[in-house]
Formats: structure tokens, sequence, C-alpha cells
């Protein structure tokens, strides 16, 4: 269990920090997200990854895990603290947490959802 919450973890921060294409490549077909009033629900890959801003990723990111559950070996969420900022100084803090399917190619995100934390 320990290996994939390290495997997780990572692509999560890549998920932060990198571009579209990692989006495309790291997201199932379909993923729920609840992410704010105009994304939460549905969105197919290709959307998702669209809204990548390529520009405004995450430089600085310090990601504290709160917990895992493992439902069955092909499905993994985790929930965690995220601290972040971005290259002009933006700070950003939340309680973030996601959710995994494994198919063939690897772990797939099927499910993100972030609330805002104050800043600290």
């Amino acid at each position: 269990m320990k290996a994939a919450i390290d495997e997780l973890l990572a692509l999560e921060r890549e998920f932060w920090t990198g571009g579209r294409r990692f989006f495309e490549e790291n997201t199932d077909n379909e993923c729920l997200v609840a992410f704010s009033s105009e994304m939460a629900g549905v969105m197919e890959n290709k959307d998702l990854a669209a809204t990548v801003d390529e520009g405004r990723r995450w430089k600085v990111l310090d990601l504290d895990l709160k917990g895992t559950v493992q439902p069955s070996d092909n499905v993994f969420l985790l929930t965690y603290e995220a601290k972040a900022m971005r290259a002009g100084g933006e700070e950003y803090h939340a309680l973030v947490s996601s959710g995994y399917v494994r198919r063939r190619e690897g772990w797939k995100m099927m499910f993100h959802q972030q609330t805002s934390l104050p800043e600290v």
C-alpha cells in the first residue's frame, strides 16, 4: 500500500505543476470534480485538460497526507492538505481529495475535490 500511496502522491504533485498533456494522460475518460461553481460535475478528460493554464502552474507545493482508503485493488482515494505558491507569489491553501482507478495504463484520476482553506 505504501508504494501505491507514493505513486499517487507523485501523480497529485504533477497535477498541480504539470501541463495539459499530463492531464490528458492521467485522467480517466470521465472525472467527477468539485473544484468551483464552474467546475462541479462530471468532466470528460479533454475538457478537464483544457482548463489547465500553462502559464499559471504552481511552482512551490507542500502536500500533507491526511488519510487514504483503498476499497478495492483497483480503486484508491486520498485526502491531503495542500499549500501552494505560483511563481508570482500567489498563495493557495486547500483540503484536497482525489480518487483513482487502476487501468491497464496505470492509475487514472476519476474524482477530484478541493475546499479552499484560510491562508496560514
